[in-house]
């Protein structure tokens, strides 16, 4: 693993006025800048609904690593203004393991990080394709989900420190337990991932940490007490127990 922890120095945190806006009033960052988040298995989900600050969480423990908040590799520059940072990502520090020190330490080309986000991935899938670096398929004659599977399969090949954001929106159930199948073999290699995720299926990867972003806050669940398992189990039990309070 590269991070143990990420958290809001003192010395950083906002003031009671800035406490009352967004991000900082958002109860999952709220807690945050209480408490940190520990990290304690290489592969760790935060799931939550809409709106509940688990994009915001992972945006920001991606810069956390000097990974750019808008998706892709790690920062070019260093030392001077990014206008992509988030307001929780100019304030959130992270604990590094050794490992993780040494490779921010090191030279670039030594550095292994990505940050997928699926409102800049599609972009990436159109205009990355055989760019030094990169991954040398074509991917904008792809398929979306195609072009997602290529884009993991080329850059999280090797140990480092992947971060997502919501990656099974084009994927299909099977390219899912692909996804699966490539953030086991990461967490197996020393690689660690941190991944936000409306899926049942992504969150279920065997020996991952999941962490439930809600009204309350934040905390560590079990797959099958997570409040989106329940209501998928009972929906694919009943649809219309669902469907006759939204349709007519």
């Amino acid at each position: 693993m590269f991070i143990d922890r990420v958290f809001v120095p003192e010395g950083l945190a906002p003031d009671q006025e800035e406490r009352a806006r967004w991000p900082f009033g958002l109860p999952c960052v709220a807690q945050l800048l209480q408490e940190g988040l520990a990290f304690t298995a290489p592969v760790t989900f935060l799931v939550g609904d809409n709106g509940s600050g688990k994009s915001t969480l992972v945006e920001a423990i991606a810069e956390s690593f000097q990974l750019d908040a808008g998706g892709g590799r790690l920062a070019r520059t260093r030392g001077r203004p990014d206008p992509t940072k988030t307001p929780l990502g100019e304030v959130l520090r992270a604990d590094t393991t050794r490992a993780g020190a040494r490779m921010l330490a090191g030279p670039r080309q030594k550095k292994k990080g990505f940050f997928l986000r699926a409102e800049t991935a599609f972009g990436m899938t159109e205009n990355l394709g055989g760019v030094p670096g990169y991954w040398d398929q074509d991917t904008s004659a792809m398929s979306h989900g195609e072009g997602f599977l290529t884009v993991f399969q080329a850059m999280f090949d090797t140990p480092g420190f992947y971060v997502m954001d919501e990656p099974e929106a084009a994927l299909s159930f099977t390219s899912c337990l692909q996804l699966v199948g490539l953030m086991s073999r990461l967490a197996d290699s020393g690689a660690q991932v941190v991944c936000a995720t409306h899926s049942p299926l992504l969150a279920a990867t065997p020996g991952a940490d999941i962490i439930e972003v809600g009204e309350e806050g934040f905390r560590r669940v079990a797959w099958d007490e997570l409040e989106l398992v329940d209501h998928w189990r009972r929906y694919l039990s009943d649809p219309n127990a669902y469907l006759r309070h939204i349709v007519a």
